[in-house]
């Protein structure tokens, strides 16, 4: 599965932001781009669950949209974690102030890496090798 394929192999690499020159403003650049590819991955895999479970809201095609149909369909979604995410990713794009840059550094690798993970942990426990095959 393409959507699931990609969310694993992308947090494969953001899992190495803490490991790095969180210093550096190249590599926090990376860590920022990293988030906003991840966070995309993520929206558009709970849109293919959404789907996969026969909902409507699926339809939405906003990521606002998918969160909250996602929120409603799934206990381990923390809607404001990833509304916060939401704001965080647009707000990436226009990132240049170093202290800005600080602040979802810190907050991505403290706050939204572990959501990312708890999404995936949760999701391989409620459709095991679906994942696999069909997502």
């Amino acid at each position: 599965m393409a959507k699931y394929a990609n969310y694993q192999s992308n947090l494969a690499v953001l899992r190495q932001a803490p490991d790095q020159d969180l210093g550096n403003e190249f590599v926090q650049s990376g860590i920022i781009d990293k988030f906003a590819m991840q966070f995309e991955l993520a929206w558009k895999l709970l849109q293919k669950m959404l789907s996969y479970e026969g909902r409507l809201d699926a339809a939405v095609g906003s990521p606002r949209g998918i969160i909250k149909a996602a929120y409603s369909a799934y206990s381990f979604i923390d809607e404001d974690a990833w509304l916060s995410m939401l704001d965080d990713r647009n707000a990436a794009e226009h990132v240049y102030d170093a202290g800005l840059a600080n602040r979802l550094v810190n907050q991505i690798i403290n706050d939204y890496l572990p959501e990312f993970e708890r999404l995936i942990l949760n999701l391989e426990a409620e459709y095991g090798e679906e994942l696999l095959g069909g997502f």
